[in-house]
């Protein structure tokens, strides 16, 4: 493939520098001489070309790609044939991989590692949101930008939850050192084998190591299958057994032990960061009601299963830290079980807000408010068009009335236009006009980039009946930003 260094595909892309390969494909950094811009430019080799079927998984990562559009997902600008040299042109992400990341600097601090393994369940919480399965996650396909963020490619045998063939056949299609147990077993797939593979991208990171490791491929896919995943506080015991749980339970290879979809992963790994830059530990007797069924149901297992659940077990029986206050709409608590619970809103208990609009209208699409808390995520409410790119004020947003005041604990958000900024406020008086920001209005949440599914944890400890969803910054590349589901949980 050497010989193909300096030939221009499509009459624009002139390949420079190969940067990867693989027995698929070979990356070069390209130059667009349109845009005069550098570029990715994955190449199918022209022996894998010949196969139909390969030729069409190529294909399909194209497809796949083109459909996401998120700020940490590498994107797809382009793709062609050029004299029977399928490519597809990618953003070009100046800096390394996260394995490469880990290579150089073994464990990486607890906060970094918590930060990368949010970023990309982000990224694929969008593409599960698009009902596309990664199937390969690993740090190999985890750029890590100048910026320090986390953006995740190689999408090659991504595969979409309602497309059959091509890999139904039993084949265990991916790298078996971070392959999920059904994936291992030839099982169909779903959004958690992913967060399994995240799981053990994310021990890797904490600990500078693979858990498993063997002669063959198969060897370290039947591990998967059938031993437990070695303890990562055995190997970091600075590690804290919370995080030591969120590992364990990332990786429970039954699906019915495991994280059910990325918004929960998120909402524990937030929680992680939050208590590791507080340096804060959480009552050790808070520890959530889900935790405990847990490692209930594994004690019961055969002592060859037992030890996949020892760093959840060390949570029971550790002093300072605990699984405390682990913000997960499904395993969360409150009150005496200790669970979160959903605060029930009227219809009609959405409404828009914007203090700053222009001729003292205070409102904004509010007819379409209600749509944003009707359980009914394809619908929502939206700001309006700016045709700027820019809100031109200090923002607008959605506020949710309790009736009664709540101490609220968190705030889920679904979007169908991730990557807008916001913050959440909370109050007991009346939103009037003007009257943002007033001494009223408490920020219980800090300004953060909102995923297609987010998951926010409230600071504030004083019941209140209004919480504002505040939309400071649209998201890149759009004109407006949408709230598609809004669940307050107490």
């Amino acid at each position: 493939m050497s010989s193909l260094l300096g030939m221009k595909l499509s009459a624009r892309y002139r390949l420079e520098e190969r940067i990867g390969t693989g027995g698929m494909s070979t990356v070069y950094r390209a130059v667009d001489e349109t845009l005069q811009r550098s570029v990715a430019v994955k190449v199918m080799n022209r022996e894998v070309a010949e196969h139909s079927d390969q030729l069409e998984r190529f294909r399909r990562e194209a497809r796949a790609v083109a459909q996401l559009s998120h700020p940490n997902v590498v994107g797809v600008i382009d793709a062609g044939d050029d004299a029977g040299h399928p490519y597809i042109v990618f953003e070009f992400v100046e800096g390394e991989t996260l394995k490469q990341r880990i290579q150089r600097r073994g464990p990486l601090p607890v906060s970094e590692a918590l930060s990368y393994a949010i970023e990309v369940t982000r990224a694929l919480g969008a593409a599960h949101a698009r009902q596309i399965v990664h199937r390969d996650v690993k740090p190999q396909n985890v750029l890590i930008d100048a910026e320090g963020k986390a953006r995740v490619t190689d999408f090659g045998i991504a595969r979409s939850l309602e497309e059959q063939g091509l890999t139904d056949d039993g084949r265990v299609v991916g790298t078996t050192d971070y392959v999920s147990p059904e994936q291992a077993l030839g099982r169909p797939v779903t959004g958690q084998s992913d967060l399994y593979s995240l799981g053990i991208v994310l021990y890797e990171m904490l600990t500078g190591e693979l858990p498993f490791s063997g002669e063959t491929q198969i060897a370290v896919a039947m591990k998967h299958v059938r031993e437990p995943l070695p303890d990562v506080r055995a190997r970091r015991p600075e590690i804290p057994v919370a995080l030591a749980a969120v590992v364990a339970r990332a990786t429970a290879k039954p699906l019915e032990e495991r994280y059910p979809d990325e918004a929960t992963l998120i909402a524990d790994l937030e929680r992680m960061l939050e208590l590791q830059a507080r340096g804060a530990e959480p009552d050790p007797r808070e520890i959530t009601a889900e935790m405990q069924s847990l490692a209930v149901r594994r004690r019961r297992r055969p002592a060859a299963l037992l030890g996949a659940s020892l760093a959840v077990l060390a949570v029971l029986a550790a002093g300072a830290w605990g699984v405390a206050q682990l913000l997960s709409h499904s395993s969360g608590g409150r009150g005496g079980s200790g669970r979160l619970v959903p605060v029930a809103l009227c219809a009609s208990c959405a409404n828009a807000y914007n203090p700053f609009g222009y001729g003292g209208i205070t409102t904004q699409n509010n007819a379409n408010a209600p749509l944003a808390i009707d359980h009914n995520p394809k619908t929502g409410w939206s700001t309006e068009i700016y045709y700027t790119g820019a809100l031109g004020k200090p923002g607008v947003g959605l506020y949710l009335y309790t009736g009664a005041a709540v101490v609220a604990r968190s705030l889920r958000i679904v979007t169908s236009t991730p990557g807008f900024q916001a913050a959440i406020y909370a109050t007991s008086s009346s939103p009037e006009a003007g009257s943002f920001p007033d001494s009223h209005w408490v920020l219980v949440a800090r300004a953060r980039s909102i995923a297609a599914t987010t998951t926010i944890p409230l600071s504030g400890r004083v019941a209140h009946r209004y919480f504002l969803v505040w939309i400071t910054q649209l998201p890149p590349h759009r004109r407006s930003a949408s709230l598609n589901e809004l669940t307050l949980f107490r």
